[in-house]
């Protein structure tokens, strides 16, 4: 069992950058998968970005490609994702996740455990 929580949503302006936090319990957490998923209002949950258990490999959805960088610190149970250049179409409750799959994953309904979220939201 992994319990997730995150942080560091807020309101930004376009161009402008944040970095969120999720911060998992249990001594698993460096044997799985970590992933980002974001939902906008009206939308389907889509992918943002996974690294793997090492951290050694990550994997991008091509929206946010050169502008996010995701990371783990397994000695922290805590994988972060950091936010640039940050535009109004970002805006969206972000989800992280936690499964034991291949990092190239997308597929939300693969990951076994998510967070509560938290909103981002980069006004114009």
């Amino acid at each position: 069992q992994v319990q997730l929580v995150e942080s560091g949503g807020g309101l930004v302006q376009a161009g402008g950058s944040l970095r969120l936090s999720c911060a998992a319990s249990g001594r698993t957490f460096s044997t799985y998968t970590m992933g980002w998923f974001r939902q906008a209002p009206g939308k389907e949950r889509e992918f943002v970005a996974a690294v793997s258990a090492s951290g050694g490999s990550t994997y991008y959805a091509d929206s946010v490609k050169g502008r996010f960088t995701i990371s783990r610190d397994n000695a922290k149970n805590t994988v972060y994702l950091q936010m640039n250049s940050l535009k109004p179409e970002d805006t969206a409750i972000y989800y992280c996740a936690a499964g034991r799959v291949a990092t190239q994953t997308s597929r939300s309904g693969l990951y076994s455990y998510w967070g509560q979220g938290t909103q981002v939201t980069v006004s114009s």
